[in-house]
This record gives C-alpha cells, sequence and structure tokens, in this order.
C-alpha cells in the first residue's frame, strides 16, 4: 500500500529446521531469513494460490514461504491483476485492502462473482473492527492483520483449505485415460490404440496441463507459468505453435480431432473424445 513499508508488514520471518535458512532481501533496513525451498517429491499437482499485494518484498516473501510448503502461489500486484488471475483459476486468494486500482473489499466481491465460495483470506493493515466486520459480511474465511508471520499465514491457508475439503497437494495419476488416449505421466508419452505419438517435451507438457484440468478454458499466460515456467520470456502465442504441431499428431485420429479447442480471446481447453 502507499506509504506502507515492508518493516512494518512482516514480523517473525525466520523458517524451522530441517530446512536451511538463507538471507533474502533487506526489508526496512534489516536482513530477512527466508527458507531455502527443496523440490516436492512425487508427481503432484500443487494447489494455487493467488497473492494479491501490492508491496512487491510482501508479496515475493509469501510467495516463497508458499512455495516451501508445496503450494504454487501467484503474485498480483493490482485488484484488476488480481480478478485476472481469479478467472485464470486459483484455490485460494491472499487478499491486501489496500490495493492499487480496486480495493480489496471490491476484489472479493468480483471474485466471488467469478467462483462462488472461493476461499478468500484478507492480510491488510487496517485491522479495525469495521474493516474486519465488512470482510466477514462478503464471507472471507479468515483475518490477518500486519505485521503477521508468513509462517503463520501459510498455517492459515493450509487450514482454509482443509476446511473447504481441499488437501494442499493433488495426486496425479500415472495414466490419464480416456477412451483409447492414454496420456502417460511416468513414461511422457501419448497413446492413442497404444500406439505412441511421438510428442515433444513441450507438446507434452501442454496436452497434459490441459488433460488435467478436462473441460476448463486456460488462459494463454496460465498456460505459460505452467509449462513454460515464470521465467520464460517470449510471446504467449508461442502457447499457439504448440497447440497447432499437437493437433496434427493428434487429428491423425478421427476421435481426437476436436479434442484441443480454441476458447477465443482467452486460451484453451481439453474436450475428453
Amino acid at each position: 500500500m502507499p506509504g506502507h513499508t515492508a518493516s512494518a508488514g512482516i514480523a517473525g520471518v525466520a523458517c524451522d529446521s530441517p530446512r536451511r535458512a538463507i538471507f533474502g532481501p533487506t526489508i526496512g533496513g534489516e536482513n530477512v531469513a527466508r527458507t531455502a525451498c527443496w523440490g516436492i517429491a512425487g508427481d503432484v499437482m500443487k494447489r494455487t494460490v493467488v497473492v494479491a499485494e501490492d508491496d512487491e518484498a510482501i508479496r515475493e516473501l509469501i510467495i516463497h514461504h508458499l512455495a516451501c510448503e508445496g503450494f504454487d502461489g501467484v503474485g498480483a500486484p493490482d485488484g484488476l491483476s488480481a480478478i485476472r488471475k481469479v478467472r485464470e483459476g486459483c484455490d485460494l486468494i491472499v487478499l491486501d485492502l489496500g490495493l492499487p486500482g480496486i480495493d480489496g473489499f471490491e476484489v472479493a466481491r468480483r471474485a466471488r462473482e467469478i467462483r462462488a465460495g472461493l476461499p478468500i483470506l484478507i492480510l491488510s493493515a487496517r485491522s479495525g473492527e469495521i474493516d474486519r466486520l465488512l470482510g466477514f459480511e462478503l464471507g472471507i474465511d479468515d483475518f490477518v492483520a500486519k505485521p503477521f508471520s508468513p509462517r503463520e499465514l501459510v498455517a492459515r491457508v493450509r487450514a482454509i483449505l482443509r476446511r473447504h475439503g481441499l488437501d494442499a497437494e493433488l495426486p496425479v495419476d500415472r495414466v490419464l485415460r480416456f477412451g483409447d488416449l492414454e496420456i502417460d505421466v511416468a513414461a511422457r508419452e501419448v497413446r492413442m490404440y497404444g500406439l505412441d505419438l511421438a510428442c515433444k517435451p513441450r507438446e507434452f507438457a501442454l496436452l497434459l496441463e490441459l488433460a488435467r484440468n478436462p473441460g476448463v478454458a486456460i488462459a494463454r499466460e496460465r498456460l505459460i507459468d505452467r509449462v513454460w515456467g515464470a521465467a520464460f520470456v517470449g510471446d504467449e502465442r508461442t502457447v499457439d505453435v504448440h497447440v497447432s504441431r499437437l493437433r496434427a499428431r493428434l487429428e491423425g485420429h478421427a476421435p481426437l480431432r476436436s479434442t484441443l479447442r480454441s476458447v477465443h480471446g482467452f486460451g484453451y481447453k481439453f474436450v475428453p473424445p
């Protein structure tokens, strides 16, 4: 929020053993200990948490702690981008009330219009009774006042998801089957009638991401993040190129000709054959 320093917003950020602490960016003139995270073992899909916070240092620190606990944190620096991230799909939103453009209360209202029952945790320096009551009247799940402990925040995120019947991680089947189409995660193969379609690694990853969400429209930006990674630099139209190549492989088989469908101005969805 304008005029709000990160030193007033973060407390108790050091992380527990056995993870080793490393020193991250300087916040408010002090080095902040951060956790060195290790990869999540096994084949799992992570729950996505949107972090809507305009203070970059706080936003990145929360995302870091979420990642260390097995979540996929996605940043949003303002109200409009927060709403866009909700439209792209998420499991929970951590929401600052003092966002530029559209404030947190309005973001919460719109988010619930997009997806009824979306878990919402408000994180704000505005911790007065009126703000808390307004939040709970909107149906938010929890309210955390700044300064805050990132570890406690992540624990609250996990507790909210548990109350909604959502585990932190989604087990992923080793083989996805849609009739005669098989997507073998372990072998990294796409098979039709038992024959390997010889998809290239990026094509396989793209098809897998879409097939894990059958019937769900996924934005190009989201596909870039999931398949190419956040460090990707380039045009989102690279998704279109790879979808075209995938279609060329799939369309030789009649049942698969309409499997990858375009969603105009947005992205793509997988429709099982």
